[in-house]
């Protein structure tokens, strides 16, 4: 049996888990997928947040702790948050060692109640990097219009960050620009740029689910012959973008200073039509120096039946903006739905994290000590 997720990371993808809850913490198992299936990180987010706390599987303790210091929600809600992300941080300090830095790093996103704040962003960002308190930590900031300044000054700070939310390729080149202003501020701060990690977060199985719905709609024999290639095809002009960026004058001053790349991290990596092969965000977009990021389920299947077959990115460009240009003669618009994934993308976190607070709330009022 071929070791896929070893093939995988040999190719210079590094596996990270888009997961994390207390009991995956506490039982061991986050442990032994780093031990044996090559996961070197993990991404977490409101909704992951949501769905881990809501199950209460190891939080009640820390819950009526919390209550009977009658804290705010607000407050619990990053006091449970930051406990997870810490403990997953000290689990993965060892692989952080060994990579210099480049992996065994946790995500942790601010409040995406201020995806539209920079201001405040960055003072979310600067918080969470203190309460956290480990090297190993990415703060994840949206890659809102607003974010991208926070994004900037966030580095300029010296916090490493993982830019979320990313659809289009003129954002994700916003994000490039960024955090180079990032590090340019770092430098004239007389901060160590090789301390300063990035990745950027670039969504893929979203862009699919939009434009394919589209592409349902017109339902001709042209149209569906482009199922399911627009996300594969975005994501590696990203790359293409990547390369061209990093390949900059600008870049290379900053390199000399002992900057780190920004590495593309590909997000939403589940595949969401039963149509396609569920590895297919995997094992089409292999790349030398990449993240993938995964659910569970993903890295199960990846490793069960992958078939990595060495980088699939090189040599595609051409291909790739053949595939994005057919959609549009569809009269798909391009700029239509990467806008709208991002304001959709900004509106489910927030959603997700309103309904962690609720759930919160209802726990701390429910182990709330009894007057007398």
């Amino acid at each position: 049996m071929t070791d896929a997720l070893k093939r995988l990371s040999e190719e210079g993808v590094a596996i990270w888990l888009d997961d994390l809850s207390r009991k995956r913490i506490t039982s061991g198992n986050l442990a032994e997928l780093i031990d044996q299936q090559h996961v070197v990180g993990v991404t977490t987010n409101p909704t992951i947040f949501q769905k881990a706390i809501s199950s209460g599987d190891g939080y009640e303790q820390q819950l009526a702790d919390l209550a009977a210091r009658k804290v705010t929600v607000e407050e619990a809600v990053r006091m449970i948050t930051t406990a997870d992300v810490r403990d997953a941080a000290d689990i993965l300090r060892p692989v952080f060692d060994a990579t210099q830095g480049q992996d065994g790093r946790v995500s942790i996103e601010v409040d995406p109640r201020l995806a539209h704040n920079t201001r405040a962003t960055v003072a979310e960002a600067k918080q969470l990097a203190w309460l956290v308190d480990r090297p190993n930590t990415l703060i994840k900031i949206p890659a809102t219009e607003a974010g991208l300044p926070a994004i900037a000054e966030t580095i300029g700070h010296g916090i490493s960050v993982n830019v979320t939310l990313i659809f289009s390729l003129e954002r994700y080149r916003e994000v490039m620009d960024a955090y180079m202003t990032g590090l340019e501020k770092a430098k004239e701060r007389g901060l160590d740029l090789s301390r300063i990690h990035s990745v950027a977060s670039f969504f893929v199985s979203r862009v699919d689910t939009e434009i394919d719905k589209r592409i349902d709609a017109l339902g001709t024999s042209e149209a569906k012959a482009l199922r399911g290639k627009a996300a594969i095809a975005n994501a590696r002009l990203a790359y293409q973008a990547y390369e061209e960026v990093f390949g900059s004058d600008r870049w290379l001053a900053l390199d000399k200073a002992g900057a780190n790349r920004q590495r593309p991290l590909w997000a939403s990596t589940g595949v969401k039509d039963p149509a396609y092969k569920d590895t297919m965000y995997v094992v089409d977009l292999v790349a030398p120096n990449t993240v993938n990021t995964m659910p569970e389920a993903t890295l199960v299947a990846t490793e069960d039946h992958g078939e990595i077959r060495g980088n699939a990115v090189a040599g595609t460009y051409a291909q790739a903006r053949a595939d994005l240009d057919a959609v549009e003669r569809l009269g798909i618009s391009y700029d239509d739905v990467v806008r709208l994934l991002e304001d959709e993308g900004v509106d489910k976190f927030e959603a997700s994290w309103n309904d962690l607070l609720k759930s919160t709330e209802a726990e701390l009022q429910r182990l709330a000590p009894s007057k007398g």
